[in-house]
């Protein structure tokens, strides 16, 4: 049987069906990218440029984005997104279907992507709450997005894999742009609620604005911190030394997908429980999550067989699952709606934008210190930040609200 929020929020199935479809797109692109860099002659320096330039513009452009979405209808900028990605999807595949792409087209449309992104993701946060009649549908709502996320990196990997075989790096980036077409199609018919807004605010003040719906708030502030520690600390393992470590001392590739299927399947348990389970104090729970999530890199560099990594990392993903999703139902439920995207746009920048850092620095690290010291040490530190948002008062007892409503008008 369908999850209640699907089955009696008709505008929040179209978004949900178009970025189900989307998120699987994205996760078969990150499969393929960097097989369609090594295909036209590029280096694993060149894989690496590539991927950077589609984080770095969260930097840029992440709070610029979430002002834009608070002033305009998010709607509309979910769409030109869209668009904008199809596009720069497409010329992708087409450049390597007819043999003309280089590294450097490659790097440029990934950034043009990545800028769009920045745009997206503010404006899609703002959105989803308006697209939900009854405030007790938002958790479930945020668990289904976090369950297409599971399911797509189980899906998109898999599928990827398949359409490189068959239809080549090409074919496969087309039909990523194709799922952009299906998002763009449920967005045109999708009535969100509309927000009231006063008249519109100079562009300075509202990223002032933004910063101080950021400051004056110490369980946002603090959260966004320890986002950074996760991001910047934390995860490198996963995108960078736990594929080098499977390399060195497991059988390499198929050694990380055992565990990345783990970790996936957990991440689907943790979703499914988060749609019913609504914890009294999402933002305690969402700190505990943090510290199991942030063990992950420590499992990864533990030694054991890689059957024992993967059963620990199915539990660490339960963590990360749970994490975001209370986080984010957090923002929207405290966060009043005319101000949400640009709260949530530091959120982006803090997480995506960060990354690259971690990236980067993460090798040179574990060449000094040794792969498992590194390992140990991410876990030990994004742990000791999560005990610290948990001796944040205002994070321990931070309650479950209605969403903050701002006045709405029907839409016509």
């Amino acid at each position: 049987m369908l999850p209640a929020v699907l089955r009696e929020e008709r505008q929040f199935r179209l978004l949900f069906a178009g970025q189900a479809l989307s998120i699987v797109g994205d996760r078969i692109t990150q499969i393929v990218l960097p097989f369609a860099v090594l295909s036209i002659g590029g280096s694993a320096t060149d894989v690496g440029l590539v991927a950077a330039a589609g984080f770095l513009p969260f930097i840029f452009l992440g709070l610029i984005g979430g002002v834009l979405a608070d002033r305009a209808q998010r709607r509309r900028i979910l769409i030109a997104s869209d668009v904008v990605r199809l596009l720069s999807q497409g010329t992708a595949g087409l450049l390597l279907i007819s043999g003309h792409a280089e590294v450097w087209h490659l790097a440029a449309l990934t950034a043009v992507f990545g800028a769009a992104d920045s745009f997206f993701s503010p404006a899609f946060t703002g959105l989803m709450p308006l697209t939900i009649a009854e405030p007790r549908y938002l958790q479930p709502a945020n668990a289904l997005r976090g369950l297409s996320f599971s399911t797509g990196s189980i899906v998109g990997p898999a599928l990827g894999g398949v359409l490189v075989a068959t239809i080549g790096e090409g074919g496969a980036l087309l039909v990523d742009a194709g799922t952009f077409a299906v998002s763009v199609a449920c967005l045109l018919v999708l009535r969100p609620r509309v927000v009231a807004r006063g008249d519109p605010e100079p562009f300075a003040a509202g990223l002032r604005g933004g910063w101080e719906e950021v400051r004056s708030r110490t369980w946002v502030w603090t959260f966004l911190l320890g986002m950074i520690v996760y991001h910047v600390i934390v995860l490198p393992s996963v995108y960078v030394l736990g594929p080098v470590l499977m390399d060195d001392e497991h059988s390499g590739a198929t050694s990380w997908a055992v565990i990345t299927v783990a970790f996936g399947l957990g991440s689907i348990v943790a979703d499914v429980v988060l749609i019913r389970w609504r914890p009294p104090f999402a933002l305690r729970a969402a700190a505990v999550a943090l510290g199991v999530a942030s063990c992950q890199a420590v499992i990864i560099g533990s030694g054991l067989p890689v059957l024992g990594i993967a059963a620990i990392e199915f539990v660490s993903a339960i963590g990360v699952s749970a994490f975001f999703t209370l986080w984010e139902t957090t923002l929207q439920e405290h966060i009043p709606e005319d101000r949400l995207s640009r709260v949530s746009s530091y959120d982006y920048v803090a997480s995506a934008g960060m990354l690259p850092l971690g990236v980067v620095v993460a090798g040179p690290v574990s060449d000094a210190l040794g792969i498992h010291a590194t390992l140990t040490g991410m876990s030990i530190i994004g742990a000791a930040f999560a005990a610290v948002l948990l001796a944040v008062p205002s994070v321990r007892h931070l309650p479950r609200a209605a969403v903050a409503r701002a006045q709405t008008t029907p839409t016509h």
